[in-house]
Formats: structure tokens, C-alpha cells, sequence
């Protein structure tokens, strides 16, 4: 199974400026065909057909070399420009299935990368140590100097990126592990998951009750999975509303400051480490957190499928009768929006998924309508069920629980009826159903439950 790594690298100066160098031609070449693409669409537009236009794109590079206009190029390696190219190509292709955008130029900023392949770097071990070599016979830059910290097996080709004025070299390897769903090197997640939805439903009720466990994921409690709680520690929390009163000061400093300034670069790049430092606490809030989950005695995980975009839009204007705007929220909206993307949902939810996939475990995702809304217990459905963040009621049968817990019973009771039920359906690891045991409750139907209870009560009071 393909696995990746990631290293940091401490290039010397004299490394730097010649990495610097490699990537600033890497971002040539690739804008240039960027720009190719743009002339030829224009012109296929008006003198020939699309079929016929994608047809003609090519790999070819050897055309922007020139002595006069980019002599530069010839400092650096062939391989580094023709793997610029290929990936370019590669994009374009994926954007034609509709995988991705279209490729589009890079800017010039302090971040960049190169692709090199076997032909560039060799690791050797000298003195029991591994050293990274990168150049050939004419481009040789030496040794780079890396921090290993864990072990790896030799890639057949690496990235060297380069961000905030670190450097960083990235790559993917075979790490033996054997998965009965690869496809040559490539894994077929859907296969597996199919295998493991045949296997799950050979069992019973009583059996799934002991391996699959649900896991609600909210702002408060970021992780709640049956009775355990993930959130970050109190270490954590203190970094990032630290980092935050940082980034807030020097905003301030920024708008103040002449653009094009060395001085206005400096606390761009102060900013930069500040966002960093978020960032990698939530990356390792991600993995401690999918360790202890797939390490547990759970076999089966069950997420709600979450549109995170959606959720993190900015809310639309208002606009009374006379055309005038009013209040729609919008700043209480972004303090939301800050808070769900600060806890980092999709980035648990994938960590969960590899790390499961390499112990034979599943993830699996089902419809998250109304789980916070609905009782574990007798499965009545109704806004005033959960009337704080923490606490929860059923206003039917007085149920008392805390919301979170609540709602991690109710994604997991879903999911195994789904998984009893026959006529499962399994599309991107998300189970839904159209058979009897299926829970499908829409939208008409509980707002209609909740009109006829909202009618029951007036008429009671009328009385």
C-alpha cells in the first residue's frame, strides 16, 4: 500500500538559491503552457471543434527555450521543466472528466515546488546515516540535509516545496502492507467498502451493537463517539486564541504599511507563521484524535455526511419593503463559520479513513437530518428536544441525555438498520436505503409532525 511522508530539510544557502532557481522555472514552464492552452481555446472556439482541440495538447516543452527571451531555462535540469509539463497534462485530463478545475497560472510568491524523479536524487547511507543527494551529472547541488522521523522506503520520485522559508521533501512509498483491493498500485477504495458492507451485513443486530460505534461531531465537543469526548487540550486552546490576537495585531500593521515594502513582506511572513501554527494543531489534534479511534475496540465507523461547505457560506442580505438593508446576522454568522472550520471536521473524518483501511476497519456515512432532533430511546423527532448545546430531552417519553452523546446513538442506530436492511445502497461510503428497515425520514414528513403536535397544543390551551 502507497504511503506518504513528509520531511522537513534544512538546505544551505548557496541549496536554496539554486532550489529557488529550479522552482522559479518549474512555475515558467507551467504558466506558459497555461497561456498555450488559453491561445489554442480561443482560436478553437472560432476554426475547429472541442474534441478536436484537446486532441492536439501535448507534453511538449523544448519550444520555450530560447537564448535571447528565457535563458534561463538552460540552469536548469530538463527533467525538473518536462515533469512541470507532465503534470500540467495530467490536470488538463482530469479536468476534462470533471475531477478538478482547469489549470491555472501560479503566482509568484514565496511559496514554490519541483518534481523530480529517480534520475535527480538518490538516497545513500553513509555512517548509518541516510543522505539525501539531489542533481545529476551536471546539476549537482550535494547533499540535502533532512530530519527523519520515522522509517521509509526509497520513493521512485519526490516533491521539494518550499513555504514560509521552509523546505520541506514529501513523497509516497510501498510500505508492504497487502490489501486484497489494489489494482496493480492503485487502491479501489469503493471495492473495499463493498466487502465490508457484505461482511457487516452476515451479522446481527446484537453483534453490530459491540463493533460499530457512531460519532457526532459538533463546535463545542469537536468528537463525541459513544461515552469518549476529543477535544483540545487546554495547552491547544491557549496556542490558538494566542495565535489569533497575534494575527488580529498584525493585520492592523499590515494595512498600514506602503505595499511593495520589505517591512510589509516581514509581517506577511510573521502572519504566515502565526496561520502555521493553527494550522498544525489542528492537524495534530486530527491524528491523536483518528489514532485513539481506530486503536479502540470499534470495527465500524459511522460520520454524519456533513456539507461543510454549505454550512460555512456567508449569509445573504436582507432588504425591508422600502429597499433599505437590515441586520441579516452576518457577524454572528462568520464567528460560526470560524469555529466549525477551526475544528477541522473532513480532515478527521480522512485521517480516520486510511488509518482504518490499513486494520481492516470501515467508515461509513449516512444522512445527518435531524440527529441532533431526534430521541435515542423512542426515536420521537422534534425541534424542542434540544433546547441548550449540552442537553437534551425528549418532549414524548422524558428521555435525559447529554446532546452530544445522544446524537452518536441515534447516527449509530441508523446506520446498523441500514446495514440489516437488504436493499442498502453504498455510494462513496455513504449508506442510504429505500428498503423497510431504512431510515428515511424527510423533510415534508417531520415538519409536518411538527405542525400537527404545534396544532395539538393550541387546541389544548384553547380548551
Amino acid at each position: 500500500m502507497l504511503t506518504g511522508i513528509q520531511l522537513r530539510a534544512y538546505p544551505t544557502q548557496h541549496q536554496k538559491l539554486i532550489l529557488s532557481q529550479w522552482m522559479g522555472c518549474a512555475r515558467f514552464v507551467w504558466n506558459a503552457k497555461c497561456d498555450e492552452d488559453k491561445y489554442f481555446r480561443g482560436f478553437a472556439r472560432k476554426f475547429a471543434t472541442f474534441d478536436h482541440y484537446y486532441e492536439t495538447q501535448d507534453q511538449k516543452y523544448a519550444h520555450f527555450k530560447s537564448d535571447e527571451i528565457s535563458s534561463w531555462l538552460a540552469n536548469c535540469p530538463s527533467t525538473i521543466q518536462k515533469n512541470s509539463t507532465v503534470n500540467w497534462y495530467n490536470t488538463l485530463k482530469k479536468s476534462i472528466k470533471g475531477l478538478c478545475g482547469r489549470p491555472k497560472r501560479k503566482k509568484k510568491t514565496d511559496k514554490g515546488s519541483i518534481h523530480l524523479t529517480s534520475d535527480l536524487f538518490e538516497f545513500r547511507t553513509e555512517r548509518n546515516k541516510r543522505k539525501l543527494y539531489i542533481g545529476g551529472k551536471k546539476f549537482n547541488i550535494g547533499s540535502l540535509s533532512f530530519k527523519a522521523h520515522a522509517n521509509f522506503k526509497e520513493p521512485k520520485s519526490l516533491y521539494i516545496r518550499k513555504e514560509r522559508g521552509q523546505y520541506f521533501v514529501s513523497f509516497c512509498y510501498e510500505d508492504g502492507v497487502e490489501i486484497q483491493e489494489f489494482d496493480g498500485k492503485k487502491f479501489d477504495a469503493k471495492k473495499y467498502a463493498k466487502r465490508q458492507l457484505d461482511h457487516l451485513q452476515g451479522m446481527d443486530e446484537e453483534q453490530l451493537q459491540k463493533i460499530v460505534v457512531g460519532i457526532d461531531r459538533g463546535v463545542t465537543i469537536p468528537v463525541h463517539a459513544g461515552y469518549e469526548e476529543f477535544d483540545f487540550s487546554k495547552e491547544q486552546k491557549n496556542h490558538l486564541t494566542k495565535a489569533d490576537r497575534y494575527i488580529k495585531r498584525l493585520q492592523r500593521k499590515l494595512a498600514r504599511q506602503v505595499k511593495g515594502s520589505n517591512r510589509r513582506a516581514k509581517t506577511k511572513h510573521r502572519i504566515a507563521v502565526h496561520h502555521s501554527k493553527k494550522a498544525n494543531i489542528r492537524k495534530d489534534f486530527a491524528h491523536k484524535t483518528s489514532h485513539s479511534l481506530v486503536n479502540g475496540l470499534a470495527k465500524v465507523f459511522i460520520f454524519e455526511k456533513l456539507n461543510t461547505k454549505s454550512m460555512t457560506k456567508k449569509p445573504l442580505p436582507k432588504i425591508d419593503e422600502s429597499g433599505r438593508f437590515i441586520p441579516n446576522k452576518a457577524k454572528a454568522k462568520a464567528g460560526l463559520n470560524k469555529s466549525i472550520l477551526n475544528v477541522g471536521w473532513h480532515r478527521i473524518a480522512s485521517f480516520l479513513a486510511y488509518k482504518a483501511v490499513k486494520l481492516g476497519k470501515a467508515v461509513f456515512t449516512i444522512n445527518a437530518s435531524y440527529t441532533s432532533q431526534e430521541c435515542a430511546l423512542c426515536g420521537h423527532t422534534h425541534p424542542d428536544n434540544r433546547k441548550s448545546q449540552d442537553k437534551f430531552k425528549c418532549v414524548s417519553c422524558g428521555h435525559i441525555d447529554n446532546a452530544d452523546h445522544n446524537a452518536s446513538v441515534v447516527i449509530k442506530n441508523r446506520a446498523i438498520n441500514l446495514i440489516l436492511d437488504s436493499g442498502t445502497l453504498l455510494d462513496d461510503n455513504h449508506l442510504s436505503s429505500s428498503g423497510r428497515r431504512g431510515v428515511r425520514k424527510t423533510t415534508k414528513g417531520v415538519k409536518a409532525l411538527f405542525r400537527s403536535t404545534n396544532e395539538a397544543s393550541k387546541e389544548m390551551c384553547a380548551t
